[in-house]
């Protein structure tokens, strides 16, 4: 039931907060929405190799941090990812 999940379609309240969320997460790393879904993706592709996740729970965003070094604000990226359960390889 779990792969039907994935195709369910989202409420478009929801559709329109995760759009939001990406312009402002874009916005502030200094690149489009577009790479941003590419790497949200990414992430989501090499992570579900070894490990069941939620991908309703996911979030990721880029934010400011002060740097280690006399740098000044660098883009961090953050991401929470639930993890459901453990692939076991065979």
């Amino acid at each position: 039931m779990a792969l039907m999940d994935f195709f369910k379609k989202k409420a478009s309240g929801s559709v329109a907060k995760d759009r939001l969320k990406l312009v402002l997460v874009s916005d502030r790393a200094g690149c489009s929405p577009e790479i941003m879904e590419q790497i949200k993706n990414d992430i989501i592709a090499v992570i579900s190799k070894y490990i069941v996740i939620d991908q309703e729970g996911l979030d990721i965003k880029i934010t400011q941090t002060e740097s280690e070094g006399n740098n000044g604000n660098v883009p961090a990226l953050f991401a929470n990812i639930p993890i459901k359960d453990l692939k076991h390889s065979k």
